[in-house]
């Protein structure tokens, strides 16, 4: 990394707006003031930890028309406004057509021929490939002579879970940064500063988020997340007390037969966020029945939690989680019907007292 001064350190009033993640921010222009800009970068971390939005300020950063020092942007030019929205000349954003889906070697084909022209107006022409764990091993290798031979004036930026997803020969010709999740509490707090809300509520999505600001910010910005997320959670515990018939009852209207393909597509959504919801209950349950002192996804729901703990051992919980991820890699292409009523009686049937989430009511 590189060193720094007193004279040179992150100044937050020049903020690129990446809470969590200064010290990436600080190297980043350092390396822009002193003309030591790398050919390529790698971001690695968690899905929405910031990785996509640290590689467009840096790329706003890189070619700003007005920047008010440098390493920064203005944020209001033609080149950060595009920039910022993906739809600049001189940023070829590249990723598989979905997330999960793979990227194949002619997207990498066509983007070396796309970074041998000169940059239309930008200092640089930028290259951001998205979940570049997800390219083949083909399309990974055909990237190879770029990053060892890259043209004058282009930059290279990769963003991908882990370094290690990708191959050790792309990873070893970036300079890699390794973004993690913040704290929960300092996230919370971070929340109630900035989008206002109350620590209650903060303190949920904090907990949800697990730290991810990206994630975090995205739910803090949906009024309907919270309520939507207290209804999957009563659905969650009503479903543990029903027999197999109502379980039934339950899935036919969660997933008609005759939907169109675009209330299907709704449906799939809804499916995906419900059964994120009640994966994120079982996990919650590992880690109690583990004996773990890792914080819990749903912080307002520990009593709850604790009884279905006392109740299963850890590998059963570990069991439910699988069994939630199976279906949910499954949505795109299984019969919904079926995948939720085979989920549906998997799930063991208890007899639970009323669920309470305390964090769910607004501050007085």
């Amino acid at each position: 990394m590189v060193a720094l001064n007193a004279q040179t350190r992150y100044n937050p009033t020049m903020s690129w707006d990446m809470v969590g993640h200064e010290w990436a921010v600080d190297m980043l222009q350092q390396h822009i003031r002193r003309g030591e800009v790398r050919h390529a970068y790698l971001f690695a971390g968690p899905p929405a930890v910031g990785k996509r939005t640290l590689s467009l300020r840096f790329t706003q950063a890189l070619n700003c028309l007005e920047p008010p020092a440098m390493g920064e942007f203005c944020g209001t030019c033609r080149i950060c406004r595009q920039t910022s929205q993906m739809q600049h000349a001189d940023l070829s954003i590249i990723q598989s057509e979905r997330e999960g889906a793979s990227l194949d070697v002619d997207t990498v084909r066509s983007l070396q021929y796309n970074l041998s022209l000169m940059p239309y107006e930008a200092k640089y022409r930028v290259a951001l490939l998205l979940r570049m764990h997800e390219a083949t091993e083909s399309a990974q290798n055909a990237l190879l002579k770029t990053l060892e031979e890259a043209p004058p004036r282009v930059i290279l930026l990769l963003t991908a879970t882990t370094a290690e997803d990708v191959l050790p020969t792309i990873a070893s010709r970036c300079e890699v940064l390794r973004l993690r999740p913040m704290p929960v509490e300092t996230l919370a707090e971070n929340l109630m500063r900035d989008s206002q809300l109350p620590s209650n509520p903060a303190r949920i999505i904090a907990h949800i988020s697990g730290g991810r600001v990206g994630l975090a910010k995205l739910l803090a910005s949906s009024p309907e997340y919270l309520q939507t997320r207290a209804d999957e959670l009563d659905q969650f515990f009503d479903l543990l007390q029903r027999p197999i018939r109502e379980r039934f009852t339950f899935a036919q209207k969660l997933v008609s037969d005759t939907m169109t393909r675009e209330k299907r597509d709704l449906c799939r959504a809804k499916l995906r966020s419900l059964l994120g919801t009640w994966q994120t209950v079982w996990r919650d349950v590992f880690l109690l029945a583990s004996g773990s002192n890792a914080p819990l996804t749903n912080p307002d729901l520990e009593v709850s939690i604790r009884q279905l703990a006392d109740l299963h051992t850890s590998a059963d919980a570990i069991r439910q989680v699988d069994l939630i991820e199976t279906a949910l890699n499954r949505l795109p292409n299984a019969n919904l019907r079926l995948l939720v009523e085979v989920l549906f009686i998997d799930q063991p049937r208890l007899t639970l007292p009323p669920v309470s989430p305390q964090l769910l009511v607004e501050d007085e």
